[in-house]
């Protein structure tokens, strides 16, 4: 991983737990609107960051998918940028 502010990887790391933590409630357990709502307004704030912090952020999600021990949440991490609308599809 690129040197990064170490704050960036954290923040980074709980922004996906989150986002992941939404998709996979259950609906007793968080409104899917709001969750929907929640993850849209992620994503939207995400693509309005100027290019070279969308790239630092993409660089965090890297290193933390690289560093990753648990398959599931690694997983997670890799296809962030994909999910969240980043870049364009894993495909490509």
């Amino acid at each position: 991983m690129t040197d990064l502010d170490p704050l960036v990887p954290a923040l980074t790391g709980l922004l996906v737990d989150v986002v992941w933590w939404l998709e996979s409630c259950g609906d007793e357990e968080v409104d899917p609107d709001s969750a929907v709502k929640m993850m849209e307004s992620v994503g939207g704030v995400l693509l309005q960051l100027p290019s070279d912090q969308r790239e630092r952020l993409l660089q965090a999600l890297a290193g933390l998918a690289e560093a990753e021990e648990d398959p599931a949440r690694r997983e997670v991490l890799e296809s962030f940028p994909f999910a969240i609308g980043l870049v364009g599809d894993e495909g490509s």
